[in-house]
């Protein structure tokens, strides 16, 4: 598949999730809804959306709630193959660093269509994240990267 223009229509079935999980949303105090939607290796495509808590530190934001899902699902490092992010606003809206980091630990390059009702914009999460701070630099051996994934170091 190929996710190399905003335009292409690879992008759809993940733009129509992403629009079903952003009126999903529970934003009672910002009343700013998000929704993604992942698209992984193996097909899948997995939405989440944005759920607020009345302790902000607490609220999720809809990109890791759909990579939560995805890891539930089994998602390993590596299995994602785009990520579309939705909302009303006027602005495309990135992905904030917070999930930037989340997403980099399972793929450090990934197409990331922003769109709204009316644009959209493609860029890769090295661009949106450059230098991530990954297992790498904690010398870490990952579990993808194990003779046995299902292994634990």
């Amino acid at each position: 598949m190929s996710f190399d223009s905003p335009q292409a229509a690879e992008w759809e079935p993940l733009l129509q999730a992403a629009w079903s999980a952003w009126e999903k949303a529970y934003v009672p105090y910002s009343r700013f809804r998000v929704g993604a939607a992942l698209k992984c290796l193996d097909g899948d495509i997995v939405p989440g959306c944005n759920v607020e808590n009345a302790s902000y530190p607490v609220t999720l934001c809809a990109e890791r709630t759909a990579l939560c899902t995805a890891v539930t699902q089994g998602l390993l490092p590596g299995a994602l193959e785009a990520l579309v992010v939705v909302t009303e606003a006027e602005a495309l809206a990135p992905p904030c660093g917070a999930c930037r980091q989340a997403l980099a630990e399972f793929a450090e390059s990934l197409p990331v269509l922003l769109a709204n009702r009316s644009s959209r914009a493609l860029y890769d999460l090295r661009e949106l994240l450059p230098q991530a701070f990954t297992g790498r630099n904690l010398s870490a051996v990952l579990p993808h990267e194990l003779p046995n994934p299902g292994m634990n170091p």
